[in-house]
């Protein structure tokens, strides 16, 4: 399901599922405590959604074109690879800092082994990331920019792996600490690490 054909109270559902999983984690996800959450009767949400897996896998296809928007218009803004790295993590961290029950659908450990359609979502939003980061990192090794010691692929695969433990340090932490400042020094962390 495209996020262009969901349907305002399908946004709607996905958007309560969302605050559940920020407070209850996976196992507090029920369309009970859904229908609840909405003041809705449960036969209600069965209209728009057939299972609960249904509504997170709606929620990271969601998830995914969103980003794949936002990094489009992003990155292309800036000149520098550096500087268009820094414009998507920068995108992306605002992001998830208005809307951090996208970080626990993302982030939890408990969603992947829940189905195979939720791990596909799931591998859908990590393709969606590199398709985005490849040309940049590659445009930077080309430039001479970044390092050509290691493969453009290991490269974006350091640098998602970076952002996805510091997502997951601010869902554990109970998203207390100030995203965006740890995330800006994680991000000069890497620049360090992979310009030449």
């Amino acid at each position: 399901m495209a996020a262009t054909s969901i349907s305002s109270r399908q946004f709607e559902i996905i958007e309560a599922a969302g605050r559940i999983l920020s407070t209850s984690g996976v196992n507090g996800l029920t369309i009970k405590n859904l229908a609840q959450e909405m003041k809705f009767s449960e036969s209600a949400i069965y209209r728009h959604f057939a299972s609960k897996e249904e509504i997170v896998v709606a929620m990271l296809e969601y998830l995914a074109e969103n980003m794949d928007e936002r990094l489009q218009k992003v990155a292309p803004a800036h000149n520098k690879p550096a500087e268009k790295l820094e414009a998507i993590f920068l995108d992306q961290i605002a992001f998830f800092s208005k809307n951090p029950h996208f970080v626990v659908a993302v982030f939890s450990d408990g969603l992947m082994e829940v189905s195979q359609k939720i791990n596909a979502a799931i591998l859908h939003i990590m393709q969606v990331k590199m398709k985005h980061l490849m040309p940049v990192i590659v445009e930077g090794q080309q430039q001479g920019l970044f390092t050509n010691a290691i493969t453009t692929e290991e490269l974006t695969h350091i640098v998602m792996g970076s952002f996805r433990l510091q997502m997951f340090k601010w869902r554990i932490a109970n998203f207390q600490f100030d995203l965006h400042r740890q995330g800006t020094s994680m991000l000069q962390a890497i620049l360090t690490l992979i310009k030449n």
